[in-house]
């Protein structure tokens, strides 16, 4: 997922997901590098996850992650009924919900082509009072999307990239440390694969001291 500052054309407040003991007040969902830096203001911020999703590593990144050339592979969501995927919703209020659409409107819908649509979250502590949130997920009809390839292709193609924001293996550990916070409850078998192959390849890349300065 991506990260910059404000743009144009952000919809307003009233057309998405709101708090329902708050008017004001907007849900946003992350499952991506928005686990650990939203970088905007927000008002509290939950550790949960949606149903009916999977995430995957199918979106090209040439900005963030990777270049032109060589596109990075970030994260987004695809359709499963089986599905479940942890990540993070912050609450905005009041003049952070602007600001925060703006500032999201350029890294995930300008930089990344990401879109928009409504989820269910259902927070860790609290599943049973579950949140409509506002999620980013790229479609594949977007021209940066890359769509499925084999867990092994993936963790090469992550070897191998670097963008504006660092390079995408840090992304991918990022991820997988975020998950481990979780707890066992919290699975992703396609994530899991791919950092079970960057261990087995890293070593074949550079040495152990260059592997260490990528992250």
């Amino acid at each position: 997922m991506k990260q910059e500052s404000a743009a144009q054309n952000t919809p307003p407040p009233s057309q998405h997901p709101q708090d329902d003991c708050d008017p004001q007040a907007l849900w946003i969902f992350g499952y991506g590098s928005l686990v650990w830096r939203p970088d905007f203001a927000y008002s509290d911020s939950r550790v949960g996850f949606v149903r009916g999703y999977s995430r995957r590593f199918w979106q090209g990144d040439t900005f963030h992650r990777g270049s032109d050339k060589m596109p990075g592979r970030v994260v987004t969501l695809l359709e499963d009924r089986e599905g479940c995927t942890w990540g993070v919703a912050y609450q905005v209020q009041g003049e952070q919900v602007n600001e925060a659409l703006k500032y999201l409107n350029v890294r995930e819908a300008v930089l990344g082509s990401y879109d928009t649509k409504e989820v269910t979250f259902y927070p860790q502590d609290t599943p049973d009072q579950p949140l409509k949130a506002l999620a980013y997920v790229a479609t594949p009809q977007n021209p940066g999307y890359l769509g499925p390839a084999p867990e092994e292709a993936i963790a090469t193609q992550i070897l191998a990239c670097r963008g504006f924001s660092g390079h995408n293996l840090e992304y991918l550990l990022r991820l997988a440390d975020f998950m481990q916070l979780c707890g066992p409850q919290a699975q992703d078998e396609h994530l899991a694969a791919i950092v079970d192959a960057v261990g087995t390849m890293l070593p074949c890349f550079c040495p152990t001291e260059q592997a260490l300065a990528l992250v």
